[in-house]
């Protein structure tokens, strides 16, 4: 998945998300219609999230620490 990020001065907006890059890039003139002639955009790649196992997840919380108030 992509999303398209466009910054137009102090406003960003994010739009998606698209199936390829080429959705992105192809939905960006209509939207840069509706910008300044000052805004940057990107399209970035969306990451899932990643799955730990049951061990890795044990492992990880034998090693969190709390912070407590004194």
């Amino acid at each position: 998945m992509y999303l398209l990020t466009i910054k137009d001065g102090l406003v960003t907006r994010h739009i998606g998300p698209y199936e390829s890059p080429k959705q992105a890039s192809d939905d960006l003139d209509r939207v840069l219609d509706t910008c300044s002639e000052r805004a940057h955009w990107q399209i970035h790649a969306l990451e899932g999230p990643k799955t730990l196992s049951f061990s890795e997840r044990i492992e990880s919380r034998d090693f969190s620490m709390e912070a407590m108030a004194s």
